[in-house]
């Protein structure tokens, strides 16, 4: 083997424990948010209002450590703008884009998309919650808009669920929308991650379990 070789062959730490740990974590979180959103009696699931309040929190984190953690955890390592992300996708799909230790441009506005839309699904979630006099937003006697489910007239009323029994709140569709609209950035995630695993020769996933990438070229 050469000695080019076998720099370009050794493994470098890229992913920090923080980032591994929190990225799977908020996976798993998402996932059991989602699939436990279906409401019993008008009123939701526990798991989906423990997952939600574990998904903020590594938000949170995440964001936090953006700033203040090691280099590739940074966002000043992959903050792009809009244009740089599409020309590194289109070199993605024709077969000769450039290979980033840490985010690319395109995986760099996903973080960022990721990141935004989870915190508005978070943010509004707390806030149906809340209507429904539940979590940290409830208030008692707190006015309740919802949109009746048959007649489409809006209504108003006070109390923990009594507002919200005959119809469905509005933040509460919005929440729900934010929810699917992250469920399909994450199936894009999926698909960048396996496309540039492929153009790179590289398993992504496995360098976001084990931290470790080949060294630059």
């Amino acid at each position: 083997m050469s000695a080019t070789s076998s720099v370009q062959a050794t493994p470098v730490a890229v992913w920090d424990p923080v980032v591994r740990v929190g990225h799977w974590a908020l996976v798993a979180a998402f996932a059991i948010a989602y699939l436990s959103a279906e409401e019993e009696g008008g009123t939701p699931h526990a798991l989906h209002v423990w997952g939600g309040y574990v998904v903020g929190a590594i938000v949170v984190l995440r964001v936090l450590w953006g700033i203040v953690g090691p280099k590739y955890a940074r966002f000043s390592d992959f903050l792009c703008g809009p244009v740089a992300a599409v020309r590194y996708l289109k070199d993605l799909v024709a077969g000769h884009a450039r290979r980033y230790l840490g985010h690319s441009p395109a995986g760099g506005a996903m973080v960022i998309a990721l990141l935004v839309c989870l915190a508005g699904t978070v943010a509004t979630g707390v806030v149906a919650y809340g209507e429904r006099g539940k979590g940290p937003l409830a208030a008692e006697g707190a006015v309740v808009t919802t949109v009746a489910q048959a007649g489409g007239n809006e209504t108003a009323g006070g109390g923990e669920v009594e507002g919200a029994k005959g119809g469905k709140s509005i933040i509460g569709e919005v929440h729900g929308a934010l929810a699917n609209i992250t469920l399909a950035l994450v199936v894009l995630h999926l698909l960048g991650v396996g496309l540039a695993s492929y153009a790179h020769r590289e398993n992504l996933v496995a360098a976001m379990l084990t931290g470790k990438k080949h060294a630059a070229e």
